[in-house]
């Protein structure tokens, strides 16, 4: 497909500034709703899928649903039933209790595979229905090598807030994965992955994130949602204790910076300890990591 037909006019405008509409052209033939085989095989191992989405007050969140390996299944051409739900407290929880346009992301750190999807979502039985408008692969850039092991556990009280504390200020400090949900003018919903060395994400302040934007696969997914509608969701995960640190607030890009960057102002914090099952290992850092 052409570009101006796989791009809405915000990602356009965000591959023009950045100098990228010849390469963003070139690998919109990756788009499509079908699911392609090695995708299917490489959902059906995942022991866990990004979520992102906007509620009705136009908030955007992200969340992490988890399940033993198969809890993903493609059940047709372009859709997959996930047997997963967000627990109560989380920010997704009643948004996706209903119909919802949600963006995925299907991520192995043990071999740096990662397959984005992004479609609408229904509740059935016992998890969701996902209808696919987009899937995609994406390249093993920025992310960290690392094995999970289960260990069951049960999510904590959320703790609500609208600026980190001093000790959610040191773990972003300590992050070198996130995760960043965005929607386009009319709520298509997108979920993408960054990573990085630790101290690449800068808390400024307690309500100020601060990231350095490296190049990718030049599709400006999340840069084009932003050219249309700031809002935006971060998702950083505690690899090591299960618990999920979700903020939603709005973002900027910074074009003029030296290092092009993204400036992030929080308006809530959500924190759940033990949100998570999945507990994994040390990293191996990626050596696209700058």
């Amino acid at each position: 497909m052409a570009s101006s037909e796989s791009y809405h006019h915000g990602e356009l405008a965000a591959q023009k500034r950045a100098g990228v509409v010849r390469e963003a052209a070139h690998v919109a033939a990756l788009l499509g709703a079908e699911i392609p085989r090695v995708a299917r095989t490489f959902l059906a191992a995942q022991p866990m899928v990004v979520v992102g989405a906007a509620g009705r007050d136009g908030a955007v969140w992200a969340t992490m649903l988890t399940g033993e390996p198969g809890f993903l299944a493609v059940t047709g051409t372009s859709s997959i039933t996930v047997a997963a739900t967000p627990a109560a407290g989380d920010p997704l929880h009643d948004v996706l209790a209903g119909p919802a346009r949600v963006g995925m992301i299907g991520i192995e750190p043990g071999t740096r595979r990662r397959v984005r999807m992004n479609g609408t979502s229904r509740p059935i039985p016992g998890g969701l229905r996902v209808d696919m408008d987009q899937v995609y692969a994406n390249c093993p850039k920025y992310i960290q090598k690392r094995l999970p092991e289960y260990e069951p556990a049960t999510p904590g009280i959320p703790r609500r807030g609208d600026r980190l504390t001093a000790d959610e200020m040191d773990f972003v400090a300590a992050a070198d994965t996130f995760f960043v949900a965005t929607t386009d003018a009319e709520g298509n919903a997108d979920a993408s992955h960054r990573g990085g060395n630790p101290g690449f994400l800068r808390a400024l302040s307690p309500a100020h994130l601060r990231w350095p934007d490296y190049p990718g696969n030049a599709m400006f997914n999340t840069f084009g949602n932003l050219e249309v509608n700031p809002r935006a969701g971060l998702l950083l995960p505690d690899w090591s204790t299960g618990a999920l640190l979700h903020l939603t607030g709005t973002a900027a890009v910074d074009w003029d910076a030296a290092e092009r960057a993204v400036d992030f102002t929080i308006e809530r914090v959500i924190r759940i300890d033990g949100a998570s099952p999945l507990r994994w290992t040390d990293p191996e850092f990626s050596r696209f990591n700058p």
